[in-house]
């Protein structure tokens, strides 16, 4: 290989296609034309040799040779971005993406207002906000494709730094005129109930199955649903749904009155949303922006 001769930029297209698994999609993030991408991928397969990525029906499908080069490229050139990045980070005239994965509580709660906040004050930067319920997000993290992580975290070892930015509990969420409103709702009364659990939403309600148990009673799940699905179910029908206090709100509004929160007959555990970040990025200008302008906009929840 003559490192003289080589365009690095190919590297860069290597790594959104690997990312993206989409010509069109990794065109759309590096503001290149779908042809000039597929040129640029043909000369680093000339170059290295290899096909590197082969099309199937679910997306561009990296061979084993890319898959070799993916992390070691990734990390040296999160490493460039970073030696790259300018001493003080000015968010009108900043240009730049942050790629974060967030939960669903998250995507709920805090995107809108984080996004609107980012729009405010950086008009320019892009914040890819990427579901983080069926990926490695500490690995991802690790290799740089990830800047931040928002969510429920156990443990992130000694490798993250981890910020807390709120807490919440679980509330009964039913619609309008529910006959369980009226009055104190009862724990033999809630579990006599119909629930919906929320397929999508990565909570451990298991404490209610616990309480009810050991009260005599049991909960009957008589349908599992996403967010999507949940205030439309919940709205025409005479089932309720245990949920985080702050999603039930956004329910509530979203659903137009039609919905009402009541509070559980049962002791709720804390549901606690943190920010983890590798420890590398601390002294990142861009970064601690980042997360500055996160804890602002979670302190006014």
């Amino acid at each position: 290989m003559h490192w003289r001769a080589f365009d690095l930029n190919l590297l860069i297209v290597f790594d959104a296609v690997f990312q993206e698994r989409s010509v069109t999609r990794a065109g759309r993030r590096l503001g290149m034309s779908q042809p000039a991408l597929s040129h640029a991928l043909n000369r680093l397969r000339d170059l290295l040799g290899d096909q590197l990525f082969v099309r199937a029906p679910g997306g561009m499908i990296p061979t084993r040779r890319a898959e070799q080069l993916a992390q070691p490229l990734r990390l040296a050139l999160a490493e460039m971005e970073h030696a790259l990045e300018p001493e003080t980070f000015i968010p009108s005239e900043a240009d730049r993406r942050f790629a974060v994965a967030i939960n669903n509580y998250v995507a709920l709660v805090v995107a809108p207002p984080l996004v609107t906040a980012v729009a405010v004050a950086a008009p320019s930067v892009q914040l890819d906000l990427q579901p983080s319920g069926t990926v490695d997000v500490l690995d991802r993290l690790e290799r740089g494709e990830f800047e931040l992580a928002i969510g429920t975290f156990a443990s992130v070892g000694e490798r993250f730094r981890r910020a807390a930015l709120l807490e919440d509990r679980f509330v009964a969420v039913m619609r309008q005129g529910h006959r369980a409103a009226r009055g104190t709702l009862s724990t033999k009364a809630f579990g006599d109930l119909a629930h919906v659990e929320i397929s999508s939403s990565g909570d451990d309600t298991g404490f209610i199955d616990r309480s009810l148990v050991s009260r005599g009673t049991k909960r009957r799940v008589a349908v599992r649903v996403p967010y999507l699905s949940a205030g439309e179910v919940l709205a025409e029908s005479t089932m309720v749904a245990t949920l985080s206090r702050r999603v039930a709100d956004t329910l509530v509004r979203s659903a137009r009155s039609r919905l009402q929160v009541r509070e559980l007959p049962l002791t709720s555990p804390t549901v606690e949303i943190s920010m983890v970040w590798h420890r590398k990025l601390d002294g990142s200008p861009a970064h601690r922006w980042l997360r500055d302008l996160i804890v602002a906009v979670c302190r006014k929840l």
